[in-house]
């Protein structure tokens, strides 16, 4: 039952700080970024926050570091948003599930079209 409670918990994070990104932040530095993922710690105190930026090495750095400026703001906007005893610590992680997922469907196009070469 805790993990079930756990994963509703991450969900309803990863709602509230995507809606607050796309449309409450607006520091120039984040750019299209997206939620990917929410693991929040068993005690609540903290979480992981991963997201996936489009753009280039650059402006991915740029906008985790614009969130991990606004932390505090966007913790504010989770406990506004959430019933929660304790409201998490938030920290952001780049998702590179996205990068490698683009990675092997290229691999897989390459295999298709009887190429042997690796981009």
């Amino acid at each position: 039952m805790a993990g079930a409670r756990m994963r509703r918990v991450d969900e309803a994070m990863r709602a509230v700080l995507s809606e607050a990104i796309s449309t409450q932040l607006l520091d120039p530095r984040v750019g299209f970024v997206t939620v990917t993922a929410v693991k929040t710690s068993p005690d609540l105190r903290h979480a992981r926050v991963y997201v996936s930026v489009l753009g280039t090495e650059e402006e991915q750095e740029a906008s985790l570091e614009g969130l991990r400026c606004a932390h505090g703001y966007l913790q504010g906007c989770v406990a506004a948003g959430l019933r929660l005893k304790h409201t998490p610590t938030l920290g952001f992680h780049y998702d590179e599930s996205v990068d490698h997922g683009m990675r092997i469907t290229a691999l897989v196009a390459e295999l298709d079209r009887g190429g042997t070469e690796h981009p």
